[in-house]
């Protein structure tokens, strides 16, 4: 590649990274935000915190107090020499709603209660951000989260609550969520939100898939650092939420005993974003496992060749797999909307042009690749292999002696000292020191082993 078309495609590859990070909070927004079911199953969760639930009961108590007069409801119950006795009942039962509320908290009619007060908090949140005028006449722009049973439950359980669902003001035990002055700036950000987080989602794609396309010849390399890229945000979507939590918390809490609420809380609220950064984790790693598999290492030479048949001969149960591992995803995802379908839908289309672009590399580098190769072979190892246990195991049994050299046969060394004692003959003999017969009976003596002395 040119140098040019190297940075561009570095550029992309950083863009691409960028806007991955900036998917990551977009989508969390929309569906934490946006998202009624989702609303409801984070609040759900909340309530089950023990932190949390000890927050909430000691607002219930505090809105319960502060909008009835125990004291005189009190007089009302209790028979006319007991009246006087109102008084320090009344602050008695203080303490005990006070130490009963998270226990009333943890009741499912309590926590039904709950959600029900959320859902109802979130649909009036989302007929405001949408401008329909009836809810912005109605609420006069204000989305409040009312938990007025709560507090009506709450007074049942401690034994005043006969008649309290009449007294109670129409204000008592509700949160305001959202305000007038605020209506135009969260109806902005609600429209941007919903469009961001598609357009955003898309674009990762578009950019990782063009730096792709311009690889050409090194594009193993480019996918793989897309994978790095998509790891890298993920990653830095969680160091980002530990971060801002203790920010958000340090701004919003004053006093510290609803700190660890308000922890509890961030945590929660924010579990789904780690959600979100896993899954952009796991694509990365697929990223990378495919830049490797394209790779010329070794270990990704030998797993090509061993794909080599099942992508020449088995296509289509290949395209089969994925097809259903697709159709899986999308249905087990907790929101099927457009941006769900197309994000797996362009994941889809870019895992089978990376298996016909395998299937074209492997066609060329191994032709005669066989399943037979890898099967057969391990097979036939397998079964030398318990043979070769069996003979040993016979052969152990059996205690088959070792084999013996031939007595005929002698050693090297003994065959060196009958040539050194024929050559000495034939050298007497030459000098007339021996005559042919002496010799020949001497030579007969070596070659047979026998001794000079008996001649």
């Amino acid at each position: 590649m040119s140098r040019a078309r190297r940075r561009t495609v570095k550029g992309l590859v950083v863009l691409g990274s960028v806007l991955a990070l900036l998917s990551v909070f977009a989508i969390w927004t929309e569906r934490q935000a946006l998202n009624t079911d989702d609303w409801v199953d984070t609040s759900g969760r909340l309530i089950q915190n023990e932190e949390i639930r000890a927050a909430v009961g000691d607002f219930l108590v505090e809105q319960l107090y502060d909008n009835v007069d125990v004291e005189e409801e009190l007089e009302g119950i209790l028979p006319g020499d007991l009246k006087d006795l109102a008084g320090p009942a009344s602050g008695g039962l203080r303490q005990v709603a006070g130490s009963g509320a998270e226990k009333v908290l943890e009741t499912s009619t309590a926590q039904d209660l709950w959600k029900d007060a959320n859902r109802a908090a979130h649909e009036q949140l989302l007929a405001v951000l949408e401008d329909e005028k009836d809810a912005v006449s109605t609420a006069d722009g204000e989305v409040t989260l009312n938990l007025g049973s709560l507090v009506t439950n709450l007074a049942d359980q401690v034994g005043i609550g006969a008649q309290l669902a009449d007294q109670l003001p129409p204000d008592a035990g509700q949160v305001t969520i959202l305000r007038s002055d605020e209506l135009k700036t969260a109806q902005d950000v609600a429209v941007a939100i919903k469009g961001l987080a598609l357009v955003l989602t898309l674009l990762t794609l578009l950019s990782f898939g063009l730096a792709i396309y311009l690889s050409r010849e090194g594009r193993w390399v480019t996918v793989l650092f897309c994978g790095v890229g998509l790891i890298a945000a993920g990653f830095a979507v969680i160091v980002f939420r530990e971060i801002a939590g203790g920010i958000v918390v340090d701004q919003l809490v004053s006093e510290e005993s609803v700190r660890p609420a308000a922890e509890a809380a961030w945590s929660i609220s924010t579990s789904l974003m780690i959600g979100i950064a896993t899954t952009v984790i796991v694509f990365g790693v697929l990223f990378g496992i495919a830049g490797w598999l394209g790779s010329p290492t070794g270990s990704a030479s030998w797993t090509r060749r061993f794909m080599t048949p099942f992508l020449r001969d088995h296509l289509p149960y290949v395209y089969t797999g994925l097809a259903i591992v697709v159709a899986i995803d999308f249905l087990s995802s907790p929101t099927q909307n457009l941006r769900s379908f197309l994000t797996v839908l362009i994941v889809a289309a870019a895992v089978a042009f990376g298996l016909h672009e395998l299937r074209r590399q492997t066609a060329e580098e191994f032709p005669d690749a066989q399943l037979d190769d890898y099967f057969g072979g391990v097979k036939d190892r397998f079964l030398s292999a318990v043979k070769s246990a069996n003979i040993g195991e016979r052969a152990s049994k059996l205690r088959l002696p070792e084999k013996r050299a031939p007595e005929s046969e002698a050693p090297p060394a003994r065959e060196n000292d009958r040539l050194q004692e024929l050559e000495r003959l034939g050298e007497l003999r030459e000098k007339g020191i021996l005559s042919d017969e002496e010799f020949a009976a001497e030579k007969a003596r070596v070659l047979g082993g026998g001794d000079s002395g008996s001649e």
